[in-house]
């Protein structure tokens, strides 16, 4: 176990958004906590993202913000203002964007102790078009552990801590998902992404939903807002059976306790994919126009478990906003069949067997 710096004893840890980069900050401030306990650690981020938070160590505040509140400079200075009462001894930004700009640029200039995530965007835009011949660029996990000991605070990735549930009620997730049977496997499925271009196509993803529901399987849907949920409900009428929706379960909290439950996820290169991986569930992540190499992939995820076709043109962009310039979406050209063997031979690892 590491000792914390000697200087610090108050840190404040500010990352805003998107949910999936919110997401891998977690098991990176669970490490930490659990590393330094004397450390007394405050994560600022939006008010919508702090469930994901709950269960971290006791010395693990977090405080959830909606800028609508601080709008503009004078909004962020109020801010700012707030924060300064904590008296932290640094700050670590693992954003890098105007508002935590200002708001460490603000603390630097009162003697605060500042650090700043480097996201390597020159590194990210080279790969663009040449992921076949570039090496894998630093995961995001491993580029907030850099900002950290920036901070002299050391963190070890190599020996995960697991998320401590066991003082939580499933009451709810209970209710709705009914009792896990011992002989059953729970497979969540998450076809959504930002943007289309990281999207396997629907049609598809419902054949790869029913083909697990006959073997078996029962699924459970991730989607939110409204125009997924209508889509998604169409999906658990027949033929697909044995399959329900993740929104009925009323919140971001209880999603994050049934994803806990899974025995595998199939995701795209989205939020669900951190999100499960913070409780360390298997993910078999679908790629099209964005690539693992970037840094994205989930934490303590494995390359087996990435699905993807070796193309020259991937990735054409590295948040998948890129229209594809051939309009055919050629990446994603993936058989169900070829998903649905990889998730069947995940659920059922065949024991390895020794030559006489």
């Amino acid at each position: 176990m590491f000792g914390s710096h000697k200087s610090i004893k108050r840190l404040l840890v500010m990352r805003f958004s998107a949910m999936g980069d919110v997401a891998m900050t977690v098991p990176v401030l669970q490490a930490l906590a659990t590393q330094h306990p004397d450390l007394r650690i405050t994560m600022l981020t939006r008010t919508r993202f702090v469930p994901m938070f709950e269960w971290l160590p006791a010395n693990v505040q977090v405080r959830g913000i909606d800028f609508a509140d601080y709008d503009g400079i004078i909004g962020l200075t109020k801010l700012y203002n707030q924060l300064k009462t904590g008296h932290y001894d640094a700050v670590a930004d693992l954003h890098d964007v105007l508002r935590s700009k200002y708001l460490r640029t603000c603390f630097a200039m009162s003697g605060t102790k500042v650090a700043v995530i480097d996201k390597g965007r020159k590194a990210k835009k080279a790969l663009i078009g040449h992921a076949q011949e570039r090496t894998a660029l630093p995961l995001m996990t491993q580029r907030h552990v850099d900002v950290f000991m920036a901070l002299g605070l050391p963190i070890d990735l190599s020996k995960p801590t697991p998320i401590n549930l066991r003082q939580e009620s499933f009451a709810t997730v209970r209710q709705v998902a009914g009792h896990k049977q011992p002989d059953e496997k729970w497979v969540g499925v998450a076809p959504f992404a930002a943007h289309v271009q990281k999207i396997y196509p629907l049609d598809r993803m419902r054949q790869v939903v029913q083909q697990l529901t006959e073997h078996g399987c029962k699924v459970f849907l991730f989607g939110a807002g409204k125009k997924e949920a209508d889509i998604l409900s169409e999906w658990t009428q027949p033929p697909t059976a044995n399959c329900q929706l993740s929104t009925k379960l009323g919140g971001l909290k209880n999603e994050m306790l049934l994803m806990s439950q899974l025995d595998l996820m199939i995701s795209m290169d989205s939020a669900n994919m951190h999100i499960a991986s913070i409780f360390g569930i298997p993910v078999l992540s679908i790629w099209g126009a964005t690539h693992p190499k970037a840094g994205f992939t989930g934490y303590g995820q494995t390359p087996d478990r990435e699905i993807q076709l070796d193309l020259p043109c991937r990735p054409c962009s590295i948040y998948g906003k890129k229209p594809c310039q051939f309009g055919d979406m050629r990446c994603m050209n993936i058989s169900p069949d070829v998903i649905v063997k990889k998730a069947l031979a995940t659920l059922n690892p065949q024991p390895l067997t020794l030559n006489p």
